[in-house]
């Protein structure tokens, strides 16, 4: 695969990702007993914040898109979604290395919440996050990022 590019998103880009958010968690939330195809696109276009959400792209193929906000104590990473025809090609490490790499995120901790048994936990435990809290439903995870 090449290189990815990050784009800024805008308001209209709420559906396309709400529409993402829904293909990409349908088999978890299924599998939870907590799918609902409308609740789960109301869920993202109220927490959508465009200042701070990135289109992942190749060339112009539309691929994902990744939230990552600032808060008080370090960053909040959120929506990370990759299309199902991209995953499994290691665009979701390149692009995670790419934020934690940031000059501005280091010595930051950054939190992130995935949900039970999805096959994202593995991804960040493999840039060292690590759990620290757990329910039903999601898997709380923090890392502070190396200096």
């Amino acid at each position: 695969m090449g290189q990815f590019t990050l784009h800024q998103s805008d308001i209209s880009d709420v559906e396309i990702l709400a529409d993402l958010r829904a293909i990409v968690l349908r088999d978890d939330l299924t599998r939870l007993g907590v799918f609902d195809e409308v609740r789960v696109r109301e869920r993202f276009r109220g927490a959508f914040d465009p200042e701070h959400t990135w289109i992942i792209k190749m060339d112009s193929s539309f691929m994902g898109c990744i939230a990552f906000k600032p808060i008080i104590d370090g960053y909040l990473l959120e929506h990370f979604y990759i299309h199902p025809d991209y995953q499994g090609k290691g665009i979701g490490g390149q692009v995670l290395e790419h934020l934690l790499n940031q000059d501005v995120v280091r010595g930051k901790k950054v939190t992130l919440n995935a949900l039970q048994g999805s096959s994202a936990k593995r991804l960040y435990e493999r840039f060292g996050f690590k759990v620290d809290r757990e329910d039903s439903t999601d898997i709380y995870m923090s890392v502070v990022v190396s200096l």
